[in-house]
């Protein structure tokens, strides 16, 4: 059985479509990251340094939801406008579920859904 993955990735959401065997699902994960601004003094206390803590542990928890999600892939497709889709790629290394599969990353604009699944569709190989 052939399992393949591809998701659009932000510091927002991922939007996450599945293959299995032919069959296509899609589920979305909304990110609780808020936007990573400038540190203005008033985050929360504590200084710059803690500001920036507190921000990549927020990205930490979040990938580990995505992996969490997409299980064992025999091929996965990352896209998305930002560096998100590079820092789960550098994630993913620290994971053993996925850290086996084949890792595709390509740069994307923002994309609706149905967009994403064509895009990931055309990517495998899977007629539309």
């Amino acid at each position: 059985m052939s399992y393949d993955v591809g998701m659009w990735i932000d510091h927002k959401k991922a939007v996450i479509v599945s293959i299995a065997d032919g069959h296509v699902t899609t589920k979305t994960l909304e990110s609780e990251v808020g936007p990573h601004s400038r540190y203005s003094g008033s985050e929360e206390g504590g200084g710059e340094k803690k500001y920036e803590v507190r921000h990549n542990l927020r990205l930490d928890h979040y990938y580990d939801e995505v992996i969490s999600q997409i299980g064992q892939p025999d091929a996965l497709l990352l896209f998305g406008p930002g560096e998100a889709k590079l820092q789960l790629k550098d994630r993913l290394g620290h994971s053993h579920a996925a850290s086996q599969c084949d890792v595709a990353v390509e740069s994307t604009d923002k994309l609706t859904d149905p967009q994403i699944v064509a895009k990931v569709k055309e990517h495998y190989g899977i007629a539309r």
